[in-house]
């Protein structure tokens, strides 16, 4: 190419030489521009060849004709998107899904009392799983809404007048959080409430667990512990010498007549139910996580029965995969505000999995044990927290990143109804 313009060069010399004499000024304006317009362009490419040439300057379009104002000129396509990505455009909503899909064979083959605990319905088949929505939503940098959405499918669909519906619709949680920074964190809302591991690790999304069912204590729907929660929290975390300590302190209206519900068209006396939580997650021991928490509220249900309410529960848990060690304890007091006598009811399951290492890390075995007792004295657990002792067993498969097949056995026994033992399958998932 370089000799190609030499030669070129040379050849428009020879002609101007030849042609000095002759040329008009207008032709021998013209061969110096081009020889100018040559010695540029070998430059350039001596330039190239060794590496240093300077990126071109970029062509500016030509300025408008005529008075301009401020307002007339349009930021570039660059210049909008920067602006953009420094400043973020509120709120920023984020959808994820949960669901599943269910199958279960066992021995009962009916309802087996005790309406929201584990075996409502015992009939053999498919089950569509529960639907389950998360919104999150920035409202500023510091300002944050959560809200957790779920449809559960309904065993008396279609009956009564009106008929009912084919779902339940429910609004778990609803939170509004301002991040003053990591030490103190205020929050108003419905939780669920943070007096144990389970209910505040795993909630409606069953992909997030490794079992299929919850412990006993957790159940959504029972009565053992307050699931949910209507209040408001201060919650944070300091690294207290390396030992990750993280706090919440709440204030809400606790049970409703009916205690297995919270209280969300408000408080059913004049006593708010309070509680503390506190746990470390020690760097020394990447995984480990322990900790415990009280509760405490006032009781008023609907067969008249009142009675101050504490609970102390207290966790440990190894939260990797290789193993998974899960173990939790909980005791619930009640004191009757008339007189009588004062009960301890206790709650408690210890459960292990593992991972399997190499070609076999998608699965992941398990195994748990569970326990409630009930003393007969207590009149307000009594007619709807059995007695109860099961075993649970089953293997994770992990079909994707997100999406996975569980197999469990579960062999149950309460006090006062049969004894229950079946095969449970499901497919899990994220969206």
């Amino acid at each position: 190419m370089k000799t190609g313009m030499l030669g070129l060069a040379l050849l428009l010399t020879l002609s101007t030489a030849g042609r000095a004499q002759t040329a008009d000024p207008a032709t021998r304006e013209l061969i110096e521009k081009l020889l100018a317009r040559i010695d540029s362009l070998e430059n350039r490419i001596a330039q190239l060849e060794q590496g240093k040439a300077a990126p071109a300057a970029p062509v500016k379009p030509p300025a408008p004709v005529g008075p301009t104002h401020e307002h007339d000129q349009a930021p570039s396509p660059s210049a909008v998107t920067a602006a953009e990505a420094a400043e973020p455009s509120y709120p920023l909503l984020k959808i994820s899904g949960f669901s599943d899909v269910d199958f279960s064979a066992s021995n009962l083959h009916g309802p087996s009392g005790f309406g929201a605990q584990t075996l409502t319905n015992a009939h053999s088949g498919f089950q569509e799983g529960q639907f389950t929505l998360h919104l999150s939503s920035a409202l500023s940098p510091k300002v944050s809404v959560f809200s957790e959405l779920t449809l559960t499918g309904r065993a008396d669909a279609g009956t009564g007048s009106p008929p009912a519906a084919g779902f339940n619709a429910e609004v778990e949680r609803l939170i509004i959080r301002y991040d003053v920074n990591d030490y103190a964190k205020i929050s108003f809302g419905r939780y669920h409430t943070p007096i144990n591991y389970w209910n505040t690790a795993f909630h409606h999304g069953q992909w997030l667990q490794t079992t299929i069912s919850r412990p006993e204590m957790t159940q959504f729907g029972g009565s053992f512990i307050p699931v949910h929660f209507v209040g408001a929290l201060f919650e944070g975390q300091t690294p207290a010498s390396h030992l990750n300590l993280n706090y919440d302190f709440g204030v809400g209206n606790g049970r409703g007549q009916i205690i297995s519900r919270a209280g969300d068209a408000g408080d059913i006396n004049n006593n708010r139910a309070w509680l503390a939580n506190a746990f470390i997650k020690p760097d020394a021991l990447y995984g480990l996580q322990a900790g415990g928490s009280v509760y405490h509220d006032a009781i008023n249900t609907t067969t008249g029965l009142a009675a101050g309410e504490w609970i102390e529960s207290a966790h440990l848990v190894w939260q990797k995969e290789s193993p998974e060690f899960i173990g939790e304890f909980a005791n619930v007091r009640h004191k009757p505000i008339n007189g009588g006598v004062v009960s301890n009811s206790q709650a408690w399951y210890l459960q292990t999995a593992y991972r399997l290492p190499g070609a076999g890390k998608k699965w992941k075995p398990y195994y748990r044990f569970e326990q409630i007792h009930v003393p007969r004295s207590d009149a307000i657990f009594r007619p709807v927290v059995p007695v109860f002792s099961g075993s649970t067993a089953g293997v994770r498969y992990d079909i994707s990143s997100f999406a996975a097949f569980k197999l469990e056995y579960r062999n149950y026994w309460r006090r006062d109804l049969p004894s229950f033992h079946g095969i449970f399958t499901q497919t899990s998932f994220t969206f």
